[in-house]
């Protein structure tokens, strides 16, 4: 008898028995043991049996016969379908599942074991709630849609590298379970893949050094697994590798320290590089998830056949959250316009954790009768009301000092994980830093940490930029000096760490300890820890921040989007004047609106610019919804002004944009007036989507102007032509032209 038909096959065809089915099962049994003089097994141990275990009992008592057995309760309970589907199977001629007989059926013991792992472990493994799955049937388009990861964009055949970017918590992984949950049941990939094997990175970091055979080994339902067999068709393999930027690699290693030998051993980080860039296992599929910071360091080091962006929750599903929180129809509704209003804080919505987050704080503020405005007013605001309410009693005004205490504890946790890159902790890790075994439930209990999905020994936090938000509480109430830990570093290198982008993981960090130095939110945490908080790390920001002035090679590494940010999220306007005084030169880039709004906050405070560069990229194209476009134009105004109110800028850029009609008009109508003041003007990859005639006008209107660079932007021949005239005009100014 084929391997196939041991206790896994049993496993397998008894994995088809609903509930009720199974009970009756072990019923027939039990009956059967009594009526036919079979050898006996305990009641007690079949009655308490999973499936895995009767299969094991069956043919441990029964041996050969155990199938006999079997197929007998399956004809007396009604499913004599899977009796001729046991045979045929015995056969070879399975009609619905047809397995080579050089498997051995292991495919199938995999696929078994992977679906009573998503069904019964879901929410461990994944964060997941098992209702995700049971709620909504696998249809067929629903497949379709899952199926689309791997629709090839050319004919040419080639393994797949498939990746998946998208922000922490929008919900890539539970792409990947429902992909993997309906791959076990047999509703798709299954001729093109054998086995689908998942990896997380926050998992295997732990493990140091591993071969690749170790890790399909730990996914195997027993400890001896087929590896050789399994690696043999490396074609019909597909590795998901879940949440890359949990190795924080660069994947820079030179090819010699790359690893081609599935049963060797080498650091983590190695034996993934390894896989990404083809050297191990050239042939298989790869699915890869990570942040959009992490594919940057990704995309030019590997070969990949697609990319997909998950954006989370649109507009009406966040919409429809907020009426699913709120059951008074007008309060919903308000709540929404409230956090609509915000950009910055609606932007974060589209991540469903972070949506509860902001519709709960926002529900308990209106509870206690808050103003709604102020917890609203930035991202800072909303997390700092979100985290100190769960530390405060309901009954409560104030917390206690234990959980003061905690709270504490927790930030020094959140400071040593941001330093050493580490999302998941165990005891000790918690331990060191003064949060002890009887307070993990309560902690559980606010579901400010959770149950790893990789291990139950492990705790995350409800969402990284929970942890982010906790790091920096932990430097207004701490002294990095007192950590236990010597990784956590003092606030001016977290500062330039921060804004140098040095760690992908790092998104609101340091826009977190901006946020926190504003008055309202200074004013929250002395009422929550009782007493006044210390003006030093704002005076060090400051001081940290004037270097940038003096230092030709720190200011080359500075990115200004996230120091707008972090001015941004301050909103002291005497703090950010002073601030844009050490920045003689400015290059940002916008990739959306909340860029657009948090960079014309900024640069309407500075007044010594001499260098602006600007890309806005394709916001502002004209294929966006009119309301939309109408604020976004008349951010692009204000960010427009600063020519006029900064009248040391000697040289602007704008580079890889889309300007349309309007906002081309915004930007011509501050260059054409006499007190825009640059000499060199450089138009880098811009299309004009409009008459580029006033373009050229430009040259002839302000006499400032002695320097063009139209590098890399497209030029028609009758724009060329018309560039010639102009330039040949008394009025034109041009001395050099690039």
């Amino acid at each position: 008898m084929a391997s196939f038909f041991s206790d896994f096959g049993l496993m397998w065809y008894l994995e088809e028995l609903n509930k009720k089915e199974f009970m009756k099962f072990k019923e027939v049994l039990r009956k059967e043991m009594a009526e036919s003089g079979l050898q006996h097994i305990p009641w007690t141990e079949v009655k308490k049996a999973s499936r895995e275990d009767l299969a094991n009992l069956l043919v441990k008592h029964y041996e050969k016969k155990a199938w006999d057995v079997t197929f007998r309760i399956f004809q007396n309970i009604n499913r004599k379908d899977l009796s001729e589907r046991a045979a045929g199977e015995m056969a070879g001629v399975c009609e619905s599942a047809p397995l080579p007989l050089t498997d051995s059926g292991h495919s199938k013991i995999y696929q078994a074991h992977l679906k009573k792992v998503l069904s019964q472990d879901c929410s461990r493994k994944f964060n997941i709630p098992i209702q995700h799955f049971l709620k909504e049937e696998f249809t067929p388009d629903k497949c379709s849609r899952l199926q689309q990861l791997f629709v090839p964009k050319t004919t040419e055949k080639k393994p797949h590298t498939v990746l998946l970017k998208g922000v922490s918590g929008v919900g890539k992984t539970v792409l990947l379970a429902e992909l993997m949950m309906a791959w076990s049941e047999g509703l798709m990939f299954q001729n093109e893949f054998s086995y689908v094997f998942y990896l997380c990175c926050h998992e295997i970091k732990q493990l140091k050094t591993a071969s690749l055979a170790d890790l399909l080994s730990r996914e195997w339902p027993r400890p001896s697994a087929p590896i050789a067999e399994i690696v043999s068709q490396p074609a019909k393999l597909l590795f998901i590798i879940d949440s890359l930027e949990g190795l924080n690699c660069d994947w820079s290693e030179p090819e010699s320290e790359l690893c081609d030998n599935w049963m060797q051993k080498c650091p983590v980080s190695i034996l993934l590089s390894s896989l990404l860039r083809r050297k191990l296992l050239p042939e298989s599929s790869l699915l890869i998830t990570a942040t959009p910071e992490a594919f940057e360091n990704l995309e030019d080091r590997i070969e990949y056949t697609d990319m997909k962006m998950m954006t989370g929750l649109d507009e009406s599903s966040r919409r429809a959250f907020f009426q699913g929180l709120f059951q008074d129809k007008n309060t919903s509704q308000e709540v929404f316009r409230l956090v609509r209003a915000n950009e910055q804080l609606f932007s974060i919505c589209h991540v469903p954790s972070l949506c509860l987050v902001v519709a709960t704080c926002v529900k308990n503020e209106i509870g206690k009768g808050g103003d709604l405005s102020a917890v609203c007013r930035c991202t800072t605001s909303v997390f700092a009301a979100y985290v100190l309410n769960l530390f405060i009693p309901k009954s409560a005004h104030y917390p206690s000092k234990k959980s003061q205490a905690l709270l504490r504890g927790l930030c020094s946790v959140a400071a040593e994980g941001m330093w050493t890159d580490n999302f998941a902790f165990n005891q000790e890790d918690l331990e060191k830093n003064g949060v002890f075994h009887s307070d993990i439930s309560t902690l559980l209990n606010m579901k400010i940490l959770l149950k790893s999905r990789d291990s139950k020994n492990l705790y995350t936090f409800l969402h990284p930029s929970i942890q982010e938000f906790c790091a920096a509480l932990f430097y207004l109430v701490n002294s990095h000096v007192d950590h236990p830990s010597k990784d956590v570093l003092c606030v001016e290198t977290l500062l330039f760490t921060f804004l140098k982008k040095v760690r992908v993981q790092w998104i609101f960090l340091g826009c977190f300890i901006f946020g926190l130095l504003h008055k309202s939110e200074q004013a929250k945490l002395e009422a929550f820890f009782g007493y006044q908080l210390s003006q030093e790390v704002k005076q060090t920001l400051c001081q940290s921040l004037e270097k940038i002035s003096a230092d030709e090679e720190l200011r080359k590494q500075i990115d200004d989007m996230k120091l707008f940010y972090c001015l941004f999220e301050l909103e002291d306007d005497g703090f950010v004047t002073q601030v844009m005084t050490f920045l003689p030169q400015i290059k940002f880039v916008a990739k959306e609106y909340s860029d657009l709004i948090v960079a014309a906050y900024c640069l309407k405070n500075c007044s010594t610019l001499q260098k602006l560069s600007i890309s806005t990229q394709d916001i502002l194209q004209e294929e966006k919804d009119p309301s939309y476009l109408k604020k976004l134009l008349l951010c692009w105004q204000d960010l427009c002004s600063v020519l006029g109110s900064s009248q040391q800028i000697q040289v602007l850029q704008v580079k890889d944009t889309y300007l349309n009609e309007l906002a081309f008009l915004e930007l011509h109508n501050h260059l054409r007036n006499p007190s825009c003041a640059p000499r060199k003007f450089l138009v880098n990859n811009v299309s004009f989507l409009c008459n580029n005639q006033l373009f050229f006008e430009l040259l002839t209107q302000n006499h400032n102007l002695h320097h063009l660079d139209l590098s890399l932007t497209s030029l028609s021949r009758s724009d060329v032509k018309l560039l010639c005239e102009v330039l040949n005009q008394k009025g034109c100014h041009i001395e050099e032209l690039l």
